[in-house]
């Protein structure tokens, strides 16, 4: 009987040294050798769910199909893998918790008492376990959140401590370490890893293998002294120094020979590996020669005196996917949607000064009233000027918005989210949505995960799918599926006269009521198109999104 085996990636020294693509990676190298592999993320948060953090402080919410918010790792696990994660590969400890409280309520535990220990461990346990068997896979890749010390994550390295004592030769610990370099001394300092890894061996679990993220590869010195205080083999340290692209992460660890050692560890056959794939995209990313620049106009940028780029790091991705499949290397702009309000002539004259040598213009999803005029106002400039523009979820709504008060007649149009009393909103709350709003239940309450979409023919968007070879003919009708995560849409009372003005609305849902994708037809613009769901949620790397592609290709276009 084969035996399950169970991987955990433990963080040391600070946070974001690493975990989730070293996790990512270690699943994908794992893949290429034909192993079915899973990846779980336990966040140690007592949030429910991801989708209520705001983004400047923790990144990205991404969906899963089943329309569950995660953390933003759980796009690159889906990413690096090239496969769909399912709800039991993500955890909380609000989930954790509130499940072992209902339990108790409803007498699950036949009156005993109801502890950290055991109880939460052996949930924390059971969830790992279940989503093993639902995947069927053959290794599974747990990455446990934060930082070795932190009061939070106590709970999750209990039970892989416990697991590893029940199952010592299917389990292995990886910690993700950082060693700094400080610039007085301008020498590599181990000490910060000792120290992690003493903590780590206080809570009763030994790493074995320790992954030590620098500036610069790790010398032998370096790796000796922390084999000595760590009680790790040198050969089972790995140095990972910063590279230029995450996605030379698979093929740096096997240079060290990463998952051979990892194959005898955990008493597993060592096969062969076939990183083909993975190999021809990373040869693409170096030796893209065109650059295409693309403008980001978003609000989510106020933090500090620094752009937080992990607001959005779905839609970063998705556009280098892309535009390497056309030989070109992205140049992102970040642009900050507030300094486009104000006065009209000087926000007119900021666009045409910004977007004088901007290939393409990406409005992303977000929520609220911050920088939206700026952002309608981007829109405008784009549509007049045929300067290729994507909106996505709120930045399609906007664009209708933009459209209804230039181009319909319908002046004052506007968002109900912004504005209750508009005279004309073009874009109002759903009615599934409104008594959600109404009694304050914000979390996991919008329309989320995966939904079908019919794509009407001859439009930009379904010859986008059909190129791709996605989507699924059943006689005259062509079905995609896209993840959402939205309350607002399209006010089917405003369709007739934004059609009449000449939107097309390429992309309903099969019972017509929602608008999910907005264009003009090429003849008016060469690529001015907006989709409700989130395409950025489902790019790849080794299978870029459709709609991407194509607003790269005319971006490309216009450039030359």
């Amino acid at each position: 009987m084969k035996r399950h085996k169970y991987i955990f990636v433990v963080g040391g020294v600070m946070s974001g040294v690493g975990k989730g693509i070293t996790t990512s990676s270690i699943g994908t190298i794992f893949q290429a050798k034909g192993y079915s592999v899973n990846i779980i993320k336990a966040d140690p948060y007592l949030n429910v769910d991801a989708g209520t953090m705001n983004p400047t402080e923790h990144g990205e919410v991404f969906v899963l199909n089943c329309g569950l918010e995660t953390d933003q790792d759980m796009g690159n696990y889906e990413r690096f893998l090239n496969r769909d994660a399912s709800e039991l590969d993500y955890m909380t400890s609000g989930m954790v918790y509130s499940s072992v409280i209902k339990r108790e309520r409803e007498l699950g535990y036949k009156g005993k008492c109801v502890e950290a220990v055991p109880h939460i461990r052996e949930e924390i346990t059971s969830r790992i376990i279940a989503s093993a068997k639902k995947s069927k896979s053959d290794i599974s890749i747990i990455e446990i959140g934060g930082t070795i010390g932190d009061y939070q994550n106590i709970m999750f390295i209990e039970a892989a401590r416990v697991l590893k004592l029940e199952n010592p030769e299917d389990v292995a610990v990886i910690m993700v370490s950082f060693l700094p370099i400080p610039g007085t001394l301008g020498e590599m300092k181990s000490k910060p890893t000792q120290n992690a890894v003493r903590q780590l061996n206080s809570y009763g679990l030994n790493a074995d293998f320790i992954i030590a993220r620098s500036e610069f590869p790790l010398d032998d010195r370096r790796k000796e002294k922390i084999a000595i205080s760590c009680n790790v083999p040198a050969m089972r340290i790995i140095s990972a120094p910063d590279i230029e692209s995450i996605y030379d992460v698979p093929e740096n660890f096997e240079k060290d020979k990463l998952s051979e050692m990892l194959e005898k560890m955990m008493h597993m056959k060592s096969r062969k590996m076939d990183l083909s794939a993975w190999s021809s995209f990373v040869k693409k990313v170096k030796n893209t020669k065109k650059e295409v620049t693309i403008a980001i106009v978003g609000k989510y940028f106020d933090t500090g005196d620094f752009v937080l780029s992990d607001a959005y790091v779905s839609v970063i991705e998705a556009i280098k996917f892309s535009a390497f499949t056309q030989g070109a290397k992205p140049k992102i702009i970040w642009m900050n949607s507030k300094h486009f309000e104000g006065d009209i002539k000087k926000a007119e004259s900021l666009c045409k000064e910004q977007f004088a040598n901007v290939d393409g213009i990406i409005v992303p999803g977000g929520f609220g009233e911050t920088g939206v005029e700026g952002k309608m106002r981007v829109i405008k400039y784009a549509r007049e000027n045929k300067i290729p523009y994507f909106g996505l979820c709120y930045g399609m709504q906007l664009m209708v918005v933009e459209y209804a008060r230039n181009m319909a007649g319908l002046t004052d149009a506007h968002t109900t989210e912004i504005n209750k009393d508009t005279k004309y909103p073009v874009i109002d709350i759903m009615e599934s949505q409104k008594k959600h709003m109404k009694d304050g239940n914000y979390g996991g309450s919008m329309r989320l995960g995966a939904y079908p979409c019919e794509l009407k023919s001859g439009s930009i968007a379904r010859k986008a799918y059909e190129n791709a070879g996605k989507g699924k003919i059943s006689g005259d009708k062509y079905t995609i599926s896209e993840r959402h995560r939205h309350r607002f849409e399209v006010n089917n009372q405003y369709i007739e006269d934004l059609k009449k003005a000449g939107l097309i609305f390429s992309g309903t849902s099969p019972d017509g009521s929602l608008m999910e994708i907005a264009e003009l037809p090429k003849s008016v613009h060469p690529f001015f198109l907006g989709t409700q769901f989130h395409p950025e949620l489902l790019a790849r790397p080794l299978d870029p999104h459709p709609l991407f592609t194509d607003f790269i290709k005319a971006a490309l276009s216009v450039k030359k």
